[in-house]
């Protein structure tokens, strides 16, 4: 076969793949998109793949890859990167006080709002963890995420006086995603500035455990993006049926990521079995989670008929995006009961002119006497 032949098919092959690989590409979500578009940028040197870190002193700083911002990302769709760190390399006992994430410009290194911030993720590996302190009732009853930042909440400290305790070799993993919502002509390159803040005293801190409560509304497993729904039932539909969805002990099926009409609503859903209290429990912080619209959300004991805490969220006038979102704080606590059953309730107002995406969820966090002995007897 002579070579011009040779070239012609693979030449025809070659533009027969890209065509098939463009045509599945086509096909997937936003999401998904963002994930293969940030791979390829990354693997084939177009934007810097490096994660830069500096251990300081008590603060452990990483500056994210490039992330391209090209189009509309809504949350939890945007470039995102992860990785694993170690706040140091032996096994001393540490305290993590406290995290932050900023966004900047790749380019100029100038800060940028939190329009371009959507998640910041902290995992621990739980089995590891609760090992280490001898509790390994507690492996695998939670999923195993420390906590989250997010827009409106981008830095936090605890309470004076408490954290989270960690052997500094310990791995925990962090994954920092990008957002925008309202730019739709874009080309911007950012980076995510990311902190953890620690103590290496040996100071007396009270440790924190960390339990993560979410909303989780009823669906039609059959229809389930049939609308519009009854006003007087629990039902929401689905932003999609194979992630953020479970299944209650009846067989129901239920989501934490949900479709919201304009206006004002209000959802709830019990969280008594999510928070796993055998007993009293005190409660020194949350870290809430809610997506654009939200205007409150917060804890109501049903047993006695009252609001533990509520945090107020605040929106973008001019432009869709959460200015802030308060989180509960307290030195003194607040308690929790074993007995009693709790909701959580979400306060909604959804001022757009369409449809919107919602999600409700906190990171609790509870003074840990038990681990507090553990501690004390290593």
């Amino acid at each position: 076969m002579k070579k011009s032949k040779i070239y012609k098919y693979f030449t025809i092959l070659i533009v027969f793949i890209l065509a098939v690989i463009g045509i599945i590409y086509s096909q997937l979500t936003n999401r998904h998109k963002a994930i293969v578009k940030t791979q390829v940028l990354h693997f084939t040197g177009l934007l810097d793949s490096d994660w830069a870190v500096t251990n300081g002193i008590q603060e452990y700083k990483m500056l994210s890859p490039t992330f391209l911002i090209d189009g509309i990302y809504k949350s939890m769709e945007g470039p995102k990167a992860s990785r694993y760190i170690q706040l140091n390399q032996t096994e001393k006992l540490l305290w993590i006080k406290g995290f932050e994430v900023q966004a900047f410009d790749a380019n100029t290194n100038a800060p940028l709002s939190n329009d371009y911030i959507c998640h910041m993720n902290v995992d621990i590996n739980d089995v590891k963890y609760y090992n280490h302190w001898q509790l390994d009732d507690r492996i695998g009853k939670q999923y195993p995420r420390l906590t989250s930042l997010s827009q409106g909440l981008e830095r936090f400290d605890f309470p004076e006086g408490y954290g989270v305790p960690i052997i500094g070799n310990d791995f925990l993993f962090v994954t920092s995603q990008t957002l925008n919502q309202n730019i739709p002509d874009i080309f911007k390159k950012v980076k995510h500035k990311i902190t953890v803040k620690y103590d290496t005293s040996q100071n007396a801190i009270k440790p924190l455990m960390s339990k993560t409560v979410f909303i989780q509304l009823p669906f039609d497993k059959y229809d389930p993006f049939k609308g519009p729904l009854d006003p007087g039932s629990n039902q929401c539909i689905p932003v999609e049926t194979k992630n953020h969805t479970y299944e209650d002990k009846n067989g129901n099926k239920l989501s934490g990521h949900w479709v919201i009409p304009t206006g004002i609503a209000t959802y709830r859903s019990s969280i008594t079995d999510q928070l796993q209290l055998a007993d009293s429990a005190r409660l020194h912080f949350s870290a809430p989670h809610v997506h654009p619209f939200a205007t409150a959300i917060g804890i109501y004991d049903k047993t006695t008929g009252k609001t533990v805490f509520n945090c107020k969220v605040t929106n973008y006038k001019d432009k869709i995006g959460l200015k802030e979102i308060q989180p509960f704080h307290s030195e003194t606590g607040v308690w929790l009961y074993g007995n009693h059953d709790y909701e959580l309730v979400l306060n909604v107002n959804n001022t757009s002119a369409s449809e919107q995406d919602m999600m409700g969820s906190m990171f609790l966090f509870f003074y840990d006497r038990e681990l507090e002995k553990k501690i004390a007897s290593k």
